[in-house]
């Protein structure tokens, strides 16, 4: 009877196990600079699809650069839900991590998981964040405790140096067009990156400071048509920040560290190489290797982006059923662009059989 018992025990030890170890997308690192660092992708947001890009973003990281990557979700249930806030899970993979890269919006970790946040953050490492990254987190907890506690709210003002302001550029209409800052050209982060087009339109900056470094300006432009115009007129003058780099201080009020920030990211933006590119620096950048002159930013499989915008259907993601392995290494997953989103055939997509 013991054996029994004990052998049952063994059993759904395992099988718990193997549940949450599912949760989450483990990228093994092949040779690379990166050899023996870890990235942690945190995904999970309504409208930009980063579900789709963060396993692109770790694949290109594992498998030409060497860092081993997770990528965590968002989850009800046994399925990937984006539209779930509270539905992060596997965020202890962070106590392990050398660097985060977070896209999330408006997140609501319970507190356990956001532990795993804040003991990453009191150590002053490193955070790659894009697009609604400024807007990470939502919610009554707090990074840290007492008088240096960071708001959830507040982790895109306090980490990433700028919080959600504004859409800038028209929604849908007007596209954001990278535009070097000048002062700044010769930064390693900025290494072989041109062309930077994002068809997710430029966000309002207001509050970086003397002590951030901006990278790239937003140019607002006609259309969402990569080779469209800049528009003329006040919008464009001056551009907002597009991308740069931040000195934060920890929740526990103490430590220091640093981050990269672009208000770029939907999971069509990343079409632009230069977009991949400029991540992939600031990911040698942060971790302390040498930034290389022009690194290799091709796709290890095939991505086919969806285009940006809230899907309202509570059925959706459920119908999807996408579980952390359909990302996988030599998986192509293509999702249906939203309903009402205008045509983009900027992008690839798969052959129709």
């Amino acid at each position: 009877m013991i054996r029994k018992i004990l052998s049952a025990a063994i059993a759904a030890f395992f099988t718990i196990s193997a549940l949450s170890a599912a949760d989450s997308l483990f990228l093994k690192g092949k040779s690379g600079p990166g050899k023996g660092k870890h990235v942690v992708i945190v995904t999970g947001d309504e409208e930009y699809r980063s579900e789709e890009s963060g396993p692109m973003l770790g694949k290109i990281l594992s498998q030409r650069h060497g860092f081993d990557c997770t990528v965590i979700f968002s989850w009800t249930d046994n399925y990937i839900d984006p539209n779930n806030q509270k539905g992060l899970r596997e965020l202890k993979a962070l106590d392990g991590a050398d660097l985060m890269i977070i896209g999330t919006r408006f997140r609501q970790p319970n507190a356990v998981e956001a532990t795993h946040i804040t003991k990453f953050l009191n150590a002053g490492k490193p955070v790659i964040g894009f697009r609604t990254a400024t807007h990470a987190f939502n919610g009554g907890n707090k990074f840290g405790t007492g008088g240096s506690a960071i708001g959830f709210g507040a982790f895109g003002r306090k980490i990433l140096g700028e919080q959600w302001i504004s859409h800038h550029g028209g929604h849908k209409r007007e596209g954001a067009r990278g535009v070097v800052e000048t002062k700044n050209k010769d930064h390693a982060v900025l290494n072989g990156v041109s062309d930077v087009f994002a068809p997710s339109d430029v966000y309002g900056v207001r509050n970086l400071t003397e002590a951030d470094t901006i990278l790239l300006r937003g140019a607002v432009t006609k259309t969402l048509d990569p080779k469209s115009e800049n528009i003329s007129g006040g919008k464009n003058n001056p551009m907002q920040a597009l991308a740069w780099l931040h000195p934060y201080v920890a929740p526990d009020g103490k430590t220091k560290g640093n981050s990269f920030c672009t208000s770029a990211g939907a999971s069509c933006d990343f079409v632009s190489e230069g977009l991949r590119r400029i991540v992939v620096n600031a990911t040698y950048h942060l971790t302390g290797l040498k930034v290389p002159a022009k690194a290799d930013v091709d796709y290890v499989d095939p991505f086919f982006p969806s285009f940006y915008g809230f899907i309202r259907d509570k059925n959706w993601f459920k119908g999807l059923d996408m579980q952390s392995e359909d990302y996988g290494l030599g998986k192509t997953p293509h999702a249906p662009d939203p309903s009402g989103s205008p045509a983009w055939p900027h992008r690839p997509t798969p052959k129709k059989s």
